[in-house]
């Protein structure tokens, strides 16, 4: 009797199912369009179950299809366009009378397939059916599917074919982007699993099948409508090859209670962020309530997952989710993702040096181990395994087991903790002292140690340093009462002259109230980014014709409020910054100072940024070889006019893609330049408390050279520390990101050497390997000369020592080629990769002699 209503169950979840997808499709005519504000923002299927449209990602809106849940609980499974940046409010969607399904951007005026239709097809209509599949049709057949290039996910009557794979997104709810891992069905029949840059098969942490039969071209993934998920593909015969899952074998009870019976099931099957492949069932009620419950899971365990945390860190089971962190002496890129990794918290000594011994200790953690190879493993007891690391310059980590001491470099990847784990991890960290006087953080406290107190002398050397501290405050005092003077008697001179009705150059910004500029940017809606000095809004303003002219207004945080008149000392800042005319700086139009209201209203730059046009646009938007040399020309070229071309040299502080903004032409701009004087004194305070806190680094640290670091330790010099040769650094570094159009710091690499940029490009400049930096990139292959003289320019900019940098005058006669051979005395000079690495190998290279003055 059991096994009868068993089976009957059986049958109506597949009733159920079936009568769920019986409704004819809604036709979606020719011309249609959708557009996120409007209340028509998305089509619906039949059923109301699924709908295609735009739906909430980040600050913007992205294009998918998603699972209607209950009061707004919606599941994306699929995404168009999904590592293509967001869109804005006035994007719209548009099922054009041609037939194509297109997603335009009013800012850009840039047309975005969705769905890749050749231009005969004769396509008639378009529909999402209740498979949550959106078909483009013609009178007599589908022309185009989405089931056909799936994301992260496949719907019940969904085929993943063999060579296809899913990628995770970044996150499950607001971020779904490619993340860092992937999923292939593989010709041989197996179903694997890999972080998204690997494919060697020890790199695979999950495998449906420990011996995979062969190959052929039989082998798929299917999961079908009745939540069944197995392997095709066995030839000339009906059996599945292996059965991964059987949703409705664990079906539970009604959805809602005793009076809701079960009016539609939906079955997917995803790879979620985390990296584990999963089976879900929605089921809905017939009052439209859902549950969505998992009813299979690869792996149980996340710490399985290989690269779950990042370099540097350590997994550990903390239910319901695994948690990363930190191994002493680290800390998180991002403690908001701390899956992202973890950084070295201080900067190391040259390996080798007298300076480095003594300054070193090891912290012993038990139950810790890491993956990847060892350069060392040599049978010893577990006390002289920790001092054979600790006197070892090149050793960074060491783990003991089994009676053997293995010893590791830099990164350390793939870190887990299991309390049933007999091994015992080494880590060297820099000792209190040294950390005293070398501006190092704490090691992180989520690792398993205690901080170890603080040296006697440490008082003295803070006492000594408050004593200089106080006098310097006193002579900083006077001679700001000067300054005021000063500017007092020049302000009250030029309304003088203002008052006889004479102009000046110094008075011809625009000065904006702050009403004006809320009704032109609608209430400071749109905003085009935010950075370390404000954020950036689009406005428009009425020009004396009645035009309307769109501005970026950026409103500043973190002014300095200065003691006296704090509106002219605002004020003659904007001024001189106005006064700076160059065709490779964003211009000034006005300002607004009304009390601690201070904003700034520049030129508008179509383009964006350097940031938008290299990172996150498609291959097919990025700037050819030609034009970024143009563009680094651009930037170079601005740099000198602020550096010694306008009236007082202006020191950026902040060269970054993200300050770097392209006009209609695709000239590059510098923006944000002379904003530091305003605003230095509470940004720089930001930065040193978070990068000595032990938390994390400013997004934009890894532009900042070398001098910036010693800020804290040299409180009483931060002015003179900082001079133009700052700028040259951060220039170095956005030249290499120029070349290889990648950040400086990514995490999803194939290669750990490739994590850090800087350190990648010396690495194939010393190896003769600069054809690695260019895969893919035809153009550029062929005009390697010119790469080699790029790389060498961006090499010398990002030296440690600021001496050792050239000016950007002689930057730019690098990279034009036109040093004149009469200048070719050479100089031996020390080149190294960026200082992030902990360790830096020498390059001893010859330089012209004048390039370094």
């Amino acid at each position: 009797m059991a096994s009868i209503l068993v089976v009957l169950f059986m049958f109506f979840i597949l009733f159920a199912t079936i009568e769920a997808q019986k409704k004819p499709p809604k036709t979606i005519s020719l011309g249609s369009s959708l557009s996120p504000n409007s209340k028509n923002n998305s089509w619906q299927s039949a059923s109301g179950l699924f709908a295609f449209g735009f739906y909430p990602e980040k600050n913007g809106f992205a294009v998918g299809i998603w699972i209607v849940g209950h009061q707004n609980n919606n599941t994306v499974v699929w995404t168009a366009n999904r590592d293509h940046p967001v869109v804005s409010s006035n994007a719209t969607i548009e099922f054009t009378t041609d037939g194509r399904l297109i997603l335009v951007h009013t800012e850009q005026g840039i047309d975005l397939p969705i769905a890749d239709i050749a231009a005969n097809a004769s396509v008639v209509s378009a529909s999402l059916l209740d498979s949550g599949n959106f078909v483009i049709s013609s009178k007599s057949s589908v022309i185009w599917e989405s089931f056909d290039f799936p994301t992260d996910t496949i719907l019940g009557g969904q085929t993943l074919f063999h060579g296809h794979r899913l990628v995770s997104s970044v996150s499950s709810s607001s971020d779904h982007s490619s993340g860092r891992y992937r999923i292939v069905m593989q010709s041989d029949g197996n179903l694997v699993n890999f972080p998204v840059n690997q494919s060697d098969p020890e790199y695979a942490y999950w495998q449906a099948l420990s011996q995979p039969p062969g190959v052929n071209d039989y082998y798929n993934l299917i999961l079908n409508s009745s939540g069944l998920l197995y392997i095709d593909g066995v030839p000339n015969s009906d059996t599945p090859l292996l059965i991964l899952a059987n949703g409705a074998a664990s079906a539970s009870s009604p959805v809602g209670g005793n009076n809701d019976t079960v009016a539609a099931i939906i079955y997917r099957a995803t790879l979620d962020y985390d990296g584990i492949f999963r089976l879900y069932s929605h089921r809905f009620g017939s009052n439209t309530r859902s549950i969505v419950s998992t009813k299979w899971s690869a792996l149980q365990d996340q710490c399985k997952v290989y690269g779950f945390c990042g370099f540097n860190s350590y997994c550990q089971v903390n239910s319901p989710e695994a948690e990363c962190s930190c191994f002493p002496g680290f800390a998180p890129v991002d403690p908001s993702k701390k899956f992202m990794g973890c950084f070295m918290n201080f900067t190391e000594q040259r390996c080798l040096s007298k300076e480095s011994f003594g300054l070193m200790d090891v912290v012993t953690l038990e139950n810790s181990r890491w993956g990847d190879y060892a350069y060392s493993v040599v049978p010893m007891k577990k006390e002289d395994c920790r001092k054979s690391c600790l006197e070892d310059c090149f050793c960074r980590a060491a783990l003991y087991f089994s009676g053997k001491c293995n010893k590791h470099k830099l990164p350390l990847r793939y870190g887990i903790r299991n309390l049933s784990d007999s091994v015992t991890a080494f880590v060297k960290i820099r000792t209190v002292a040294a950390t005293s006087t070398d501006q190092l953080a704490p090691a992180s406290p989520s690792g398993p140690i205690a901080v170890t107190e603080m040296k006697g002398h440490l008082i003295s050397i803070l006492a000594a340093s408050l004593g200089s501290l106080a006098c310097l405050c006193i002579v900083i005092a006077i001679s700001s009462f000067c300054l005021y003077r000063h500017r007092v008697h020049k302000y009250k001179k030029l309304s003088d002259n203002a008052k006889l009705g004479l102009t000046t150059e110094e008075f011809s910004l625009r000065s904006f109230s702050y009403n004006e500029l809320e009704k032109a940017t609608q209430g400071f809606t749109e905003e085009l980014g935010k950075g370390s000095f404000g954020t950036v809004y689009k406005g428009a303003l009425l020009s004396g014709g009645g035009n309307k002219n769109i501005v970026a207004v950026k409103r500043l945080e973190n002014v300095v409020d200065e003691a006296g008149d704090r509106e002219f000392q605002f004020q003659t800042e904007v001024t001189a910054i106005g006064k700076t005319h160059h065709r490779n700086l964003v211009r000034l139009l006005g300002f607004c100072v009304e009390g601690k209201r201070k904003l700034l209203v520049y030129e508008y730059m179509n383009n964006g940024s350097l940031a938008d046009v290299l990172f996150k646009a498609d291959q097919s938007r990025r700037p050819s070889w030609k034009e970024r040399v143009k563009i680094v020309l651009d930037i170079a070229r601005g740099i000198l006019y602020l550096h010694e071309e306008c009236e007082a040299c202006i020191v950026h502080c902040g060269i970054k893609p993200q300050n770097i903004l392209m006009d209609d032409s695709w000239t590059a701009k510098i923006s944000d330049f002379g904003l530091a004087k305003l605003l230095l004194r509470n940004h720089m305070k930001n930065f040193t408390r978070r990068s000595s806190g032990g938390v994390t680094a400013d997004p934009g640290s890894s532009y900042l050279a070398p001098e910036w670091q010693q800020q804290q330790q040299q409180q009483h010099r931060k002015q003179d520390l900082i001079s133009v040769k700052a700028d040259i650094y951060s220039f170095g570094v956005v030249l290499l990101e120029v070349i290889s159009c990648r950040r400086n710091i990514e995490i999803n690499v194939s290669n750990e050497d490739e994590m850090f940029l800087c350190t990648w490009v010396y690495k194939c400049f010393v190896g003769g390997e600069l054809h690695k930096l260019v895969v893919g990139d035809e153009e550029m292959r062929v005009d390697l000369k010119t790469l080699e003289r790029m790389v060498k320019v961006g090499l010398w900019c990002i030296q440690d020592d600021p001496g050792l940098r050239p000016s950007i005058k002689n930057v730019i006669l690098m990279l034009e080629g036109t040093i004149a051979k009469k200048e070719a005395e050479h100089l031996r000079v020390a080149i190294r990769p960026s200082p992030i690495v902990a360790i830096r190998p020498l390059l001893v290279v010859t330089v012209p002699h004048s390039f370094v003055r």
